[in-house]
């Protein structure tokens, strides 16, 4: 599992390192250094390769005869991309999410469970302001679910 918060940069490139931490759980427990990256929420989220197929099979399950289910489907499957970690455990994050991300300099890594999201640092701000703001609201939520 990826736990943690990381803050990093993005080169000219678009290449990103990945934490020592999250590439020693994609070794460890994945064995694979490929992984998926696609867009949501505003960000980027990056899925090791066999939770990323274990995705895949889920998804393929839904129905193609919902109009919402379509569009989610095309929105976050046409946008994946196969990355591989380089030598120096970065990956190079394709320039259409990095538009998507707005990914320009400084970055967020966000361990979650079986996948890390990748944030642009002022979007992550914004972001954490809100959970703050409404962490009474989310709680009850979470709370309803079981947790």
């Amino acid at each position: 599992m990826f736990r943690g918060r990381y803050e990093n940069s993005i080169d000219p490139k678009g290449r990103i390192s990945v934490p020592v931490r999250f590439r020693e759980t994609l070794l460890q427990k994945y064995e694979d250094a490929r992984v998926f990256v696609t867009n949501f929420d505003h960000c980027l989220l990056l899925f090791p390769y066999p939770e990323w197929t274990e995705l895949e099979q889920k998804a393929s399950k839904i129905s193609m005869f919902n109009k919402q289910s379509r569009a989610f489907l095309r929105f976050f499957f046409s946008s994946a991309a196969e990355c591989s970690l380089d030598n120096q455990g970065r990956i190079l994050i394709p320039q259409s999410l990095r538009r998507y991300a707005g990914l320009d300099k400084e970055v967020i890594l966000l361990g979650v469970l079986k996948k890390i999201e990748i944030w642009d640092k002022k979007r992550w701000d914004d972001e954490m302001e809100n959970l703050t703001t409404n962490i009474d609201s989310i709680s009850e939520t979470i709370s309803q679910l079981g947790l």
